[in-house]
């Protein structure tokens, strides 16, 4: 039998999926540490809270097997208690709670003050912005916006975060300017779609002006674009990156399909044309631009001409940055109700083609920059190289520039220019100069 014991409890934060799950664990571990609570992300405590996944088959699959782990912890007495938060538990809580009953309770999206609750803490209402950061020190997330209002067939976001709501200008500068004091120097707007932002607020497509207002924010020095929805987008951002230094000539923009047909099906709300035509008014409002795109493969009745289209889109565009999944049959989507009629192997071979094309189509655009130089911010070292990114490169997804340790020192978080000596698919290799 054990012994209750004395120790202070220490909460571990686990978080799974996307980086808006990181935002919220940062939110959860900053209301806790008001608290007065020994809080840690990702190492060791008696309680664990565990903010799940549940956008995709494999997601769901790593979240499910994660709780399970701790759970079997909490069973051979190597932790006290085990929570659950986040999208998975948003949607599949009854199933969850029956399946897996070891854990000792379940929380949605927009449960934090319950969660608090069960880990003794209070929400603090006062501390709207503050949060413990787990981005290294230099960039860190900011949610300008919560849910989605798109139809898309595919997805089952909305179930798991509910209708678009945006944050207040006001509430996102001063965000921006706790976050400047403690060193963050860029900012990586994150929501289910930035292209939205402000219509339910102001009335109409309001991201520029909150731009504008970063923009002004000592300290800042980059903000980037993260998943903006094609249709709609507004064009008076495009203007305001040309013009303002600190707004990175980046985007990221998932298109998730070309062919008509499936546009069509996956209730996308444009076609081929106007997405190329939206495209090409991109790069020539803002030359050089890098735009980041995720495709889908082998969505329901996408037949090999459909998909030939695809690849051979993929072939013109020659997207900076991209990544293809493949298709995921979620129950309660729209496209649930079409019969998942792709092969899994078929999925999976779609899949590696376009990502083949798309690694040649990023060893020639990473030749052209040998010889060129770029400012670059450093994130970390690790081994024997100091590991950067230009501002056409967003953190853990996009390419890295690597700098030799043993011949150079660098600052991490400090911005550098680096020459590019050498180049990979996904790797540049430079030097200071």
């Amino acid at each position: 039998m054990r012994t209750k014991s004395l120790k202070k409890n220490k909460i571990n934060v686990i978080t799974l999926g996307c980086s808006k799950n990181t935002y919220d664990s940062e939110v959860l571990m900053g209301q806790l540490k008001a608290n007065g609570k020994d809080v840690a992300h990702e190492t060791e405590g008696n309680i664990v809270v565990i903010n799940t996944c549940g956008f995709i088959d494999n997601a769901k699959e790593e979240s499910v097997n994660t709780i399970l782990e701790y759970v079997d912890k909490k069973e051979q007495g190597l932790v006290d208690k085990v929570f659950v938060t986040g999208c998975l538990s948003e949607r599949y809580r009854p199933d969850l709670e029956k399946e897996i009953p070891n854990v000792d309770q379940y929380f949605g999206t927009t449960e934090l003050p319950l969660l608090l609750k069960a880990l003794g803490a209070d929400y603090k209402h006062e501390l709207l912005g503050e949060r413990l950061t787990t981005t290294p020190k230099n960039y860190a997330y900011l949610k300008i916006a919560e849910g989605c209002d798109r139809p898309c067939s595919f997805c089952a976001i909305p179930l798991m975060r509910g209708k678009h709501v945006s944050q207040p200008i006001e509430k996102l500068v001063n965000e921006a300017k706790g976050l400047a004091k403690k060193g963050v120097k860029e900012l990586i707007l994150i929501a289910q779609d930035l292209t939205y932002y402000g219509l339910d607020l102001y009335k109409k497509r309001n991201l520029a002006e909150l731009l504008e207002n970063l923009a002004k924010v000592e300290g800042i020095e980059w903000i980037r674009l993260h998943y903006a929805f094609p249709s709609g987008f507004p064009m008076d951002v495009l203007d305001l990156m040309k013009r303002e230094p600190k707004i990175c000539n980046y985007i990221d923009i998932p298109l998730q399909h070309i062919s008509d047909a499936i546009l069509k099906s996956m209730k996308r709300g444009t076609t081929k044309e106007k997405t190329t035509k939206l495209l090409q008014e991109f790069r020539a409002r803002v030359p050089g631009m890098a735009i980041r795109t995720t495709l889908i493969v082998g969505y329901p009745g996408e037949t090999q001409k459909d998909f030939e289209i695809l690849r051979d889109w993929v072939q013109e565009m020659k997207f900076e940055r991209l990544g293809c999944f493949t298709y995921s049959h979620e129950e309660n989507t729209g496209a649930f109700a079409l019969i998942d009629d792709v092969p899994q192997e078929v999925k999976q071979a779609r899949a590696a083609e376009i990502m083949d094309l798309q690694s040649q189509i990023s060893w020639d655009l990473n030749q052209e920059k040998v010889g060129q130089t770029f400012k670059c911010v450093i994130d970390r070292k690790e081994g024997q190289y100091f590991i950067g990114r230009t501002e056409f490169d967003s953190p853990d997804v996009d390419n890295e520039v690597l700098v030799d340790a043993s011949k150079y020192y660098l600052k991490t978080g400090d911005f550098v220019n680096l020459k590019i000596i050498d180049a990979t698919e996904f790797d540049l290799y430079a030097e200071p100069v």
